[in-house]
């Protein structure tokens, strides 16, 4: 149930470097990604994913199962430095969902000194890349809507959408990074359209200009979704881990606000249609579904 540092199924794992200020280092360009191969590689999957969830977090892809993923036709990828080590990892199973062939991409993690090089990134779009010559046309993954870096990277950067909300989708963990609770959106990413990033940006840009709206999901407002507005906003922080280092207690009420904004907008009348960035708080743009 990984998405990491924390994105966690990528979920329950993932943590990755989609933030606004993704920058490429003199190193960049220096670092290979490829499927894991050798026993090693493998290794140094598992050992990533104790660096990340914890020494204690017990459900830690093992090296077995990566293995038979791979023979399968299942994506598991890393990041290497020049020197060899493991500086990031995906991983995902491939299947039946709704009745054509899909991906669910269950990790993805980078190393947090190697964050904003565009690890993540370039991650998913070899994931992508491999995906689509297996004739898979969609992948999905999970991430907390709480981490705006994450958020960022799925929605702007990759031009994912968001295809529903699901309140502590994996239960108790014993991970510190689910302190707050495993409330997590499934990301939905259409693996034949090259314009996905493009769109994403023009998307983006179109939230920014959309002048005042409603907003919700501010701890201690108790805000039901205003009439006649065919947009709002749901407001979280841009750095929940920092808040949460700060005071759990102010944490778990974003998380507790969030979750009842978005139980009450995506029910069907709306949808995620865009994600703005910020220095202190971060926005979701929630938009009326046309007809509804």
């Amino acid at each position: 149930m990984p998405d990491l540092a924390p994105q966690s199924s990528e979920a329950i794992m993932t943590a990755v470097d989609g933030s606004p200020r993704d920058g490429q280092s003199a190193d960049a360009a220096q670092i290979e990604i490829r499927s894991a191969k050798t026993r090693e590689d493998f290794e140094a999957c598992v050992e990533l994913q104790r660096d990340t969830w914890g020494r204690s977090f017990s459900e830690v892809v093992p090296i077995s199962m990566m293995q038979v993923t791979g023979k399968m036709g299942g994506i598991c990828m890393g990041a290497f430095a020049p020197g060899g080590e493991m500086l990031g990892v995906v991983y995902g199973v491939t299947g039946i969902r709704n009745g054509e062939l899909a991906h669910w991409s269950h990790m993805l993690a980078v190393r947090p000194r190697a964050r904003n090089m565009g690890i993540g990134k370039r991650l998913k779009l070899a994931q992508r890349e491999a995906l689509v010559a297996q004739g898979v046309n969609t992948m999905y993954w999970t991430y907390d809507p709480l981490v705006a870096r994450n958020a960022h990277l799925n929605l702007n950067l990759l031009g994912a959408s968001i295809d529903r909300f699901v309140p502590d989708m994996y239960g108790a963990s014993d991970s510190d990074l689910h302190r707050l609770g495993t409330d997590r959106f499934i990301v939905r990413w259409d693996l034949n359209r090259e314009s996905n990033a493009v769109a994403s940006a023009r998307r983006e840009a179109r939230a920014r200009r959309g002048g005042s709206r409603p907003m919700l999901g501010i701890p201690g407002d108790n805000t039901r979704i205003p009439r006649g507005h065919d947009a709002v906003e749901v407001v979280i922080p841009s750095d929940i881990e920092a808040v949460e280092a700060s005071s759990f207690d102010e944490a778990l009420e974003w998380r507790h606000a969030s979750r009842r904004a978005f139980q009450q907008l995506l029910d069907g009348r709306y949808e995620v249609s865009g994600f703005i960035a910020g220095r202190k708080h971060a926005r979701y743009v929630v938009s009326r579904v046309a007809g509804r």
